[in-house]
């Protein structure tokens, strides 16, 4: 029975991180691709992870599997929201149908300060 679970979580991590592969090359900037890659690879690792944890049925594999799918969980969205911060100041073009920039107009690239976005919309505050 551990097999069966142990192949289920390993097919099903080995397609999320194929997906997230794909998403590197099919999505069209680079705003986009950091997004699947963060989301599939994570959700993979993390059941590849489980996989190995139901495996060997170890307490210290076990926690040691814990600790670094909390790890991963914990990292992988500020380590994306840094290097999409970065690209932002860097001015690596949006995807050219792009419908919204909402940092557009209140992000001096000069201090890297953002300004306050609360005067735009006073009607959400009656929400």
């Amino acid at each position: 029975m551990n097999e069966i679970a142990v192949s289920i979580f390993l097919i099903m991590g080995s397609v999320f991180m194929l997906l997230g592969t794909i998403g590197i090359l099919r999505m069209p900037d680079l705003f986009m691709r950091m997004s699947t890659t963060t989301k599939a690879a994570t959700l993979g690792t993390a059941l590849i992870l489980s996989a190995a944890a139901i495996y060997f049925s170890n307490i210290a594999v076990t926690s040691k599997v814990i600790a670094t799918i909390i790890f991963v969980l914990l990292t992988a969205p500020i380590s994306a929201h840094m290097i999409g911060r970065a690209a932002y100041i860097n001015r690596i073009p949006l995807w050219k149908n792009s419908v919204i920039d909402e940092l557009s107009g209140h992000y001096d690239f000069t201090t890297h300060k953002l300004e306050s976005c609360e005067d735009e919309h006073p009607e959400e505050d009656l929400l």
